[in-house]
């Protein structure tokens, strides 16, 4: 069988538009190993560094947890579990409206506050997803008469928007700046709508932007920058405010988008901008326009996320030393780790069948991580994504690297 992922995109000459379901069906239910053995496990309590899953078969079993984008564990954090109540209680558990409705109310409106204030800008939106945040405004702003130059490695939301706004678009190689200047450099003068769009902190290598390097080429050729911070937010830089401040660029970046998803523990995304900026994204992004707003209780826990953020009292240093044990240990058991500058950290297999069995393997002993291949990655960079969380132990990851390491092995992974 032909397990390859886009095989099953297209509709083929003759068949009905639901066929391509009856031939995915058939594989997945062959019993060959596809890597999706174990999408849709059933977590059965808070986000914390060991959790009970329960498997597709009905069995339940304890799991140390390195697939969570909690980093900071703020969604089990006292204080903004305790916000959220207060605002479940005062506006119930859904708001029945679009924001530019009736749907948000003076906590909504604190939250935006707070977030504009985080990044020293005059206003922020927030939208009820990341994935639609990304979309929303990169379509919003970018139309035919634009161009957009994207990393290759930003997130699939990012090229979604780009697609949508019916822009020129243009790829440089991941993190190369020669190639980026050479683009840059061969533009038309009269395409005069120019936006770089980069992730700051990259979700399957955990790698870092050149931001100062992007920022001085920005300055050079006329462009705006949109930097999609997700996995920076809360995790790095001085104080925790992202791959901007890592750089020393805070207030020379234009569009600054993030996710409440990743280390704010919530939901839904944000940018944080100009007023005027602020103010047209909130009549022509459309999944702001047309989506109903975050629950009340969700904005009611971000406002203390952000609190605990704006002060650096979420947990950073604890998450970082975390972070740099978990490396150690993986880098001494002779793993390839990339490059990761974050709570993202790659472990690379490079070949798709191992991972698959690997990652089953792993899961059913004792350790939960998240598998990345195609088309997230090129399948002969296909690999495990660990990530780091503050509330983890050294004896927990001292434990999670030895059952990985163990396993391992037994592929030829690590010698």
């Amino acid at each position: 069988m032909n397990l390859k992922f886009e095989n099953f995109v297209d509709t083929l000459q003759g068949e009905d538009i639901l066929a391509k379901t009856d031939r995915l069906d058939e594989v997945l239910s062959s019993g060959i190993m596809t890597g999706n053995e174990a999408l849709g496990m059933v977590t059965m309590n808070k986000v914390s560094p060991e959790s009970d899953i329960r498997e597709k078969d009905g069995k339940i079993h304890n799991v140390i947890m390195l697939g969570s984008n909690s980093y900071l564990n703020l969604s089990t954090h006292p204080q903004v579990m305790d916000g959220a109540r207060q605002a479940l209680d005062e506006f119930g558990y859904g708001m029945g409206a679009v924001s530019n409705y009736a749907g948000i109310t003076d906590i909504h409106k604190e939250l935006e506050g707070r977030i504009a204030e985080f990044y020293g800008v005059e206003d922020s939106i927030v939208f009820p997803s990341g994935y639609g945040a990304n979309v929303g405004i990169v379509s919003a702003l970018c139309s035919k008469n634009d161009v957009v130059i994207n990393d290759a490695a930003n997130h699939a939301s990012i090229f979604d928007g780009c697609m949508l706004s019916g822009a020129d678009i243009k790829v440089y190689p991941h993190k190369d700046m020669r190639y980026l200047e050479r683009i840059l450099s061969r533009l038309p003068e009269e395409k005069t709508g120019r936006l770089i769009i980069t992730d700051g902190v990259f979700s399957m290598d955990g790698d870092m932007a050149p931001l100062d390097k992007i920022v001085e080429l920005a300055q050079k050729y006329r462009c705006r920058v949109m930097v999609d911070d997700a996995h920076g937010v809360g995790v790095v830089g001085k104080t925790g405010r992202g791959t901007a401040e890592y750089f020393g660029v805070t207030g020379k970046i234009d569009l600054n988008v993030g996710m409440l998803s990743k280390g704010p523990g919530g939901l839904g995304g944000y940018c944080a901008a100009s007023r005027k900026v602020v103010q047209y994204l909130r009549l022509y992004a459309r999944s702001y326009f047309f989506s109903t707003a975050l629950p009340a209780s969700v904005a009611g826990g971000l406002n203390e996320v952000f609190k605990l953020l704006a002060s650096d009292n979420a947990g950073r240093e604890k998450l970082w030393e975390n972070i740099n044990y978990l490396k150690l240990k993986l880098s001494e058991k002779g793993f390839d780790i990339g490059n990761s500058q974050s709570a993202v950290i790659p472990v690379m297999i490079y070949s798709e069948p191992v991972l698959f069995e690997l990652y089953d393997k792993l899961r059913r002993n004792g350790v939960y991580v998240n598998i990345v291949t195609y088309p997230a990655v090129r399948r002969k960079e296909c690999r495990m994504r660990l990530c780091a969380m503050k509330d983890l132990n050294f004896e927990q990851i001292e434990r999670a690297v030895d059952i990985i390491a163990k396993y391992a092995r037994e592929y030829n992974v690590i010698s």
